[in-house]
């Protein structure tokens, strides 16, 4: 999975409708440029290529009265927030997502009811496990890596990821299940968007051609 595509759906249903610097501006924002592959070409080419697809809806703006080339606000569509919730839930679920995937999954965990979040993260678990116990059928962790030479270290690795991965999820299905943050259906949600012509404190001010559309 790409995190470009859940990025882009996601930061397009918060604003409800958004020109392609808007959601470059927000994914800079919450520094997704820093950890994964949301660069301004990136995030322009998926909202053209999603709205050829049907998930988002281009609407063309006429050029303000300062003059400057007409805007392409986006809209998503009923199958985009579809989609946008499938990969949530699949991003949440996949023990074995790369950590760009994940981070924008956790980013919009709050748009799931709080029991369904607390589920998905509960299947993670077991898949973590599950992948582990595969692992340990061909090495013992505690007979140390070198029972297999320096390749023993590998699995040492990954027995490690698995268990940190799996104690960062317990620690956050309890914060979720003690009442932490607001999820869907809760209240005010928090507000991670910046509004028109707020000033970005990480923006990265690279130009690209696409701002302009």
């Amino acid at each position: 999975m790409s995190a470009i595509r859940l990025l882009v759906l996601g930061a397009v249903r918060q604003h409800g409708r958004a020109h392609g610097y808007q959601v470059r501006n927000d994914l800079e924002y919450w520094g997704a440029h820093e950890w994964s592959n949301a660069k301004p070409g990136s995030i322009y080419h998926a909202l053209k290529q999603m709205a050829k697809q049907g998930l988002l809806i281009a609407h063309e703006i006429a050029p303000s009265t300062a003059g400057g080339p007409p805007r392409t606000e986006y809209e998503i569509t009923e199958a985009g927030t579809e989609e946008c919730f499938r990969l949530v839930r699949e991003a949440l679920t996949s023990y074995d997502q790369k950590t760009d995937v994940k981070s924008a999954a956790i980013g919009f965990i709050v748009e799931l009811p709080r029991a369904e979040a607390v589920a998905l993260l509960k299947e993670r678990i077991r898949g973590i496990e599950a992948w582990r116990c595969s692992v340990t059928e061909h090495y013992v962790p505690e007979g140390g890596p070198e029972q297999l030479g320096h390749i023993g270290e590998i699995m040492n690795l990954w027995i490690h990821t698995a268990d940190a991965e799996a104690e960062w999820t317990r620690g956050l299905i309890a914060r979720i299940e003690g009442g932490a943050y607001t999820f869907a259906g809760e209240g005010e949600p928090f507000v991670g968007v910046l509004t028109e012509g707020e000033e970005n404190p990480y923006a990265t001010g690279e130009k690209h051609p696409g701002d302009d559309h």
